[in-house]
C-alpha cells in the first residue's frame, strides 16, 4: 500500500538513503527498494539521512526553483503515483503538490501538531531532530535510524547557542517571515517586512514601521533570501543606511552548492556566520 506522510504547514520527511537528497531529483533504483518522493530539499535531506540501504529518494523541486511556486507536469504527477512514500508539506506550502497527492488516493498520515502555521520548522535543528525520530519510527517502528542525524543536529544547535549568546543586536529584519522557528530557538526577534508567503507584499505602513525600528534600534542589516530579494527590502535598506545580506531559508540547493558538497548542515553553518557578523556577536 502506498503511504503519504504529510506535515500540513510543518515539515515531514521519511527516511531514505542512496537517493537524490541534493535536490537533483533522479529516478529511484529498481528491485525491492522503497521509492520515496520528497516535494523539496529539506524532506529529501531528511529522507537520505535517516533511511536505510533499500531506500531511494526523488526530489520533486529542481535546483534554483522556489518550492512554493512548484507546478507539477504530468510526468511528476506520475512519479507521485508510482512512489511507495510521498513526503510533502500541506497547509498551502506547495499547493500543486498537495493537489496531486490528493488525486493519488494514497493513504495519508498527518503528523502536524495542532495549530501550526509556519512550515519552516527545519530552521530549528532540535525540532528537525524530533521530526527525524518521528519519521524513523513511522518507517521502521524504531527511532534508532535517526540517532546519528539527531546527534549532528544537537551539535549544530550547540554551535548556534554558543555563537549567538553574546550579540550587540538580536533583531532579524527579513523580507518575509520564514525565520520564526530560528528566532524563537535562539532568543532573536524576527521583524518581517511581509508575511509567511514569499509572494506576500509589504504595505507602505509595513515599510515605514520597519524603517522606524531599524533607525530606533540601530539595526545594521536587512536580510533577503537567495531566491527572493524583494524591492521592499532594498527600499528599507536605502532609507535607513542598513546593508543587505543573504540569509538562506534552505528550501533548496543550487546546482553549484550541490556540486560543492553543500547540504543542510553546511548551509545552516553559513547562516550562523552571517548572523554573527550582522548582529555583532562576540
Amino acid at each position: 500500500m502506498r503511504t503519504v506522510l504529510t506535515v500540513a504547514a510543518l515539515v515531514l520527511a521519511l527516511p531514505g538513503c542512496g537517493g537524490n537528497g541534493d535536490g537533483g531529483g533522479g529516478e529511484g533504483g529498481g528491485g525491492d527498494a522503497t521509492r520515496v518522493v520528497a516535494s523539496f530539499y529539506p524532506l529529501a535531506f531528511l529522507a537520505d539521512e535517516v533511511g536505510g540501504p533499500r531506500i531511494t529518494v526523488d526530489n520533486l523541486t529542481p535546483p534554483g526553483v522556489e518550492p512554493h511556486d512548484l507546478e507539477l507536469p504530468p510526468r511528476d504527477v506520475a512519479r507521485l503515483g508510482d512512489a511507495d512514500l510521498v513526503l510533502y508539506l500541506g497547509g498551502g506550502f506547495q499547493p500543486g503538490v498537495e493537489d496531486a497527492v490528493a488525486r493519488s488516493g494514497a493513504e495519508s498520515v498527518d503528523l502536524l501538531p495542532a495549530g501550526a502555521e509556519d512550515p519552516h520548522v527545519w530552521l530549528d535543528p532540535i525540532r528537525f531532530a524530533d521530526l527525524a525520530v518521528q519519521v524513523s519510527k513511522a518507517l521502521t517502528g524504531s527511532g534508532a535510524s535517526a540517532a546519528v542525524l539527531a546527534h549532528r543536529l544537537e551539535d549544530l544547535d550547540a554551535q548556534y547557542r554558543a555563537g549567538l549568546a553574546d550579540c550587540e543586536r538580536r533583531e532579524l529584519v527579513v523580507s518575509h517571515a520564514a525565520f520564526g522557528y530560528l528566532a524563537d530557538a535562539y532568543g532573536l526577534e524576527q521583524i518581517p517586512l511581509a508575511g509567511l508567503s514569499p509572494e506576500a507584499e509589504a504595505t507602505p505602513r509595513d515599510l515605514a514601521r520597519a524603517a522606524e525600528l531599524v533607525e530606533e534600534r540601530g539595526i545594521t542589516t536587512v536580510f533577503v533570501e537567495p531566491l527572493a530579494a524583494p524591492a521592499e527590502a532594498w527600499t528599507v535598506a536605502r532609507e535607513t543606511g542598513a546593508k543587505i545580506e543573504t540569509l538562506d531559508p534552505i528550501e533548496g540547493l543550487t546546482d553549484e552548492e550541490a556540486a560543492a558538497g553543500e547540504d543542510y548542515l553546511s548551509r545552516m553553518e553559513a547562516n550562523l556566520r552571517t548572523l554573527r557578523e550582522a548582529l555583532g556577536c562576540r
